[in-house]
């Protein structure tokens, strides 16, 4: 089977012990993450060839990123050395009322100075099927828009199929720069991911009778943006997310995906949250494996919701389930009785 490629930053998280607040800690948990880095490891627990494509300092610490990624069998081939250092992240995670927060210090990291012509696509794609992005990439520095259009344009030339997660980021970007930015990504994507946050931020597409904060979700609202969006762009596949916060700790959890002019509504989940972050990834994750083996519409839906699902009960970001895990939730076994 050909490879997934994904394009992105790769960054080391530093999280509190437990539900401790920054100000608490005398110690940190360290772990490795990014919004593309997480689905290659996904998709490669699913059984699914992955690639990333980033940049590292050289040093040991970077070589220690790119080594966690090889653990679960993500292949960094593709990965190039150089520039002075690696993002951070500092995860302090929420519990009942409390939210989650998180702080970034990503400012100057290697992948920020690649630009178009840092990376030999023509290399990367001869073994390559699908390629995989979001928009935080194009919004780390002035020069990875380029190294986005650059990637999508030549994943197009091979024939690749290519994804793209809005992930709009208030921290690294306006919703202006977003939408100029993101529009001339757009025409080569295949298959679109956007919460109501992401459409409305840089597309300045709402669902109307939704209030995320309140917990209202209104399914028909969804429905319509991302048939505009579909049909403004010309874009097949739309799928969003559909979370009803009860909580930090509870969430109620499922999915839709918008093709070929029909809808498609997964189950809905209630899950008492371990993890929340990574949960989109997963749920990108779930979306391309299941174009990639040519479930039905519905299947596809069920099966991304089904794995991110489950993420949440994970520590970290990789949402570390096989496949059949997976399938399972799906036909529903979602008792969490010891299995023996």
């Amino acid at each position: 089977m050909k490879k997934v490629i994904g394009l992105g930053d790769l960054l080391v998280s530093f999280s509190p012990p437990g539900y401790q607040r920054i100000i608490q800690a005398n110690s940190f948990d360290i772990s490795y993450t990014g919004a593309e880095a997480n689905v290659c490891v996904s998709l490669s627990c699913f059984g699914i060839p992955a690639s990333y494509v980033t940049r590292l300092p050289d040093n040991a610490v970077g070589k220690a990123a790119a080594a966690m990624l090889n653990k679960f069998g993500v292949s960094t081939e593709y990965i190039c050395y150089g520039g002075s250092r690696i993002g951070l992240l500092y995860l302090e995670k929420g519990a009942s009322q409390r939210p989650s927060r998180v702080i970034y210090d990503r400012s100057g990291s290697a992948i920020c100075e690649a630009g178009s012509g840092f990376f030999d696509w023509d290399s990367i794609y001869q073994d390559a099927q699908w390629l995989h992005f979001t928009g935080i990439t194009p919004a780390l520095s002035s020069t990875t828009p380029e190294l986005c259009l650059e990637a999508c344009r030549k994943a197009k030339e091979y024939g690749l199929t290519v994804s793209c997660d809005l992930n709009y980021r208030k921290k690294l970007w306006s919703t202006q720069r977003a939408r100029q930015v993101m529009e001339k990504l757009l025409p080569y994507v295949d298959v679109l991911i956007a919460n109501e946050e992401d459409a409305e931020k840089v597309l300045g597409l709402k669902p109307g009778g939704t209030n995320v904060d309140t917990g209202i979700l209104n399914i028909e609202g969804y429905m319509d943006v991302a048939e505009q969006i579909s049909r403004n762009y010309h874009i097949p596949y739309i799928a969003t997310t559909l979370r009803k916060s009860i909580s930090a700790s509870d969430n109620q959890w499922s999915a839709l995906l918008y093709h070929d002019g029909k809808t498609f509504l997964s189950k809905e989940y209630r899950i008492h949250i371990v993890n929340r972050v990574g949960g989109g990834d997963s749920f990108a994750a779930g979306l391309i494996y299941g174009l990639l083996q040519q479930f039905e519409d519905q299947k596809t839906i069920e099966f991304a919701a089904a794995a991110s699902c489950l993420k949440h009960s994970i520590e970290y970001d990789y949402n570390l389930v096989t496949a059949e895990e997976v399938m399972e939730l799906v036909n529903g076994s979602g008792s969490g009785r010891v299995q023996r």
